[in-house]
């Protein structure tokens, strides 16, 4: 019997180049959000197939609030419109939704769309995909330090207190991150996390992402040796 092939067990992918894809085919930036869109579909599917149980998409974050005023008001009808809109096709492909951010900083519509959206998808159990939304690393680390504080005050902050603390504790930390549109930075993504996560960085725009995509993340992984900070 062969070895299953070793795959990332939490999976974070920072989705980049929806901008530059429109552009290259002159059309709205808005065009590449929403071909973006469907290259999410395509592959939080294939992610599942290949035995990942959690993915979290960077989709909004705290530094995104300085794009153009029709660029922002755009994202937050498509996330109102299809977050919860997709209802069927989450429950059809067992996908779990849940939410990592500052959720309180959104609109009371999109807050709700989220909130409806985690509550109708508690049950599916094959995938989780988790939406990281007005989202950002060192804005979480801050929260979870404030929210231990305020229970706790005058006692000292451990990594566990932090841990303990951010968004979705019960959630394991990130094995892989990847981004898209050969961008080499994590901006602010997962930065507790990431601590140990491996790193990698591919040459296409996210809307021409597909199965064959995360079929390589996957390959690429398994060639890693994860070594924690000790020896092999």
């Amino acid at each position: 019997m062969e070895d299953k092939p070793v795959v990332p067990a939490h999976l974070g992918i920072i989705m980049d180049g929806n901008g530059r894809w429109a552009k290259k085919r002159s059309l709205p930036r808005t065009a590449g959000h929403a071909e973006g869109l469907k290259a999410l579909k395509r592959v939080i599917c294939e992610a599942a197939r290949q035995g990942i149980g959690y993915v979290t998409f960077y989709t909004f974050s705290t530094e995104n609030w300085k794009r153009s005023e029709q660029e922002v008001k755009y994202l937050m009808h498509l996330f109102v419109s299809k977050i919860h809109g997709e209802l069927a096709f989450y429950n059809k492909h067992g996908i779990r939704i849940l939410a990592r951010g500052d959720l309180n900083g959104l609109p009371e519509e999109v807050r709700h769309a989220i909130e409806q959206t985690v509550l109708e998808t508690s049950n599916n159990t094959t995938i989780t995909a988790i939406v990281a939304i007005n989202y950002g690393g060192r804005d979480e680390i801050c929260r979870a330090v404030n929210k231990f504080l305020s229970k706790n005050p005058g006692q000292g902050i451990t990594e566990t207190v932090i841990a303990d603390n951010l968004d979705l504790p019960q959630v394991p930390p990130v094995d892989m991150i990847v981004r898209s549109a050969n961008e080499k930075r994590l901006s602010n993504f997962l930065l507790w996390d990431s601590a140990y996560a491996e790193l990698a960085f591919y040459e296409k725009f996210w809307p021409d992402w597909n199965e064959e995509d995360i079929r390589k993340v996957c390959h690429d992984y398994s060639q890693r040796v994860r070594k924690f900070g000790g020896v092999e």
